[in-house]
């Protein structure tokens, strides 16, 4: 009796569930394994256990379960009951499994673990996109920059940059004035001779006789200069008559006599 009993304690599992053959002993060892599942799930919900006990724990029980799977599977190939569908499953639903990472499982302290908390945070979903339609509800005259001087802070400051820009090119402007003074001979110069009168003529102009056509007035009335040639009044007069002719020719002629009269200038070399 005391042989038979050492024998059984004695007893290991097997390595591989595909080594038994007997449906009891397939029975046995997954009841053995949910036993020790149990355990170790009880054991990890003690988070003073350290993080590297912790995961230790989670791997192990990630293990046994794996096995478990296994011996459930050979209990059905011996004629055994589905369990994978009629058996409990309590114990997997104490384990968390992380989205997309299918099949491995946290327990107890092992969600709360550095992380693997962010694991399970969910991402927030993103706001819906709105249509052009809605978008264009929110355009009004504040959005192209019409309300800007509203605030009453825009308007102050620009003031103030404007009275500043003046400034200093009114100092820019006295600068370069007097620094022109300097150089032409003195601050005792009249402004007015620092811009040339471009109606003027001249002394060196007098000599050109040919191209000057001097208007005569009252004595110390300004000179100038006619730069196209001026017609006198006969060549005035003629062109008229000219003009008068050609207007009474083309109202009271046809259009043949209009063209006879062109050969005709055209023949006598007019």
């Amino acid at each position: 009796m005391y042989a038979l009993a050492m024998k059984l304690t004695l007893e290991r599992r097997p390595f591989l569930a595909s080594e038994c053959n007997e449906l009891p002993k397939a029975e046995k060892w997954r009841r053995q394994i949910i036993s020790e599942i149990s355990k170790k799930v009880a054991q990890i919900q003690n988070a003073g256990l350290g993080e590297f006990k912790i995961r230790d724990l989670n791997d192990e029980i990630n293990k046994l379960l794996r096995e478990k799977g296994h011996w459930e599977v050979r209990i059905k190939e011996l004629g055994g009951p589905d369990y994978g569908r009629l058996g409990p499953k309590m114990l997997d639903h104490e384990g968390k499994e992380v989205p997309g990472n299918r099949g491995y499982k946290y327990f107890g302290a092992a969600k709360d673990l550095p992380g693997v908390r962010e694991l399970f945070e969910k991402e927030p979903i993103p706001p819906p996109r709105k249509t052009r339609a809605e978008l264009m509800k929110e355009i009004d005259a504040e959005y192209y920059g019409y309300r800007d001087e509203d605030d009453g802070v825009l308007v102050p400051l620009e003031q103030e940059y404007e009275k500043q820009f003046i400034a200093e090119a009114v100092a820019k402007w006295k600068a370069e004035k007097e620094a022109r003074l300097t150089g032409s001979g003195g601050p005792g110069e009249k402004e007015e001779d620092e811009e040339d009168y471009i109606y003027a003529v001249r002394d060196d102009e007098h000599s050109d006789e040919e191209m000057r056509d001097q208007l005569e007035g009252e004595e110390g009335s300004q000179a100038f200069i006619a730069h196209v040639p001026v017609p006198s009044q006969k060549e005035i007069e003629e062109a008229l008559v000219r003009r008068k002719k050609m207007e009474l020719l083309q109202k009271y002629a046809s259009e043949t006599l209009m063209a006879q009269s062109e050969e005709a200038k055209t023949l006598l070399g007019l």
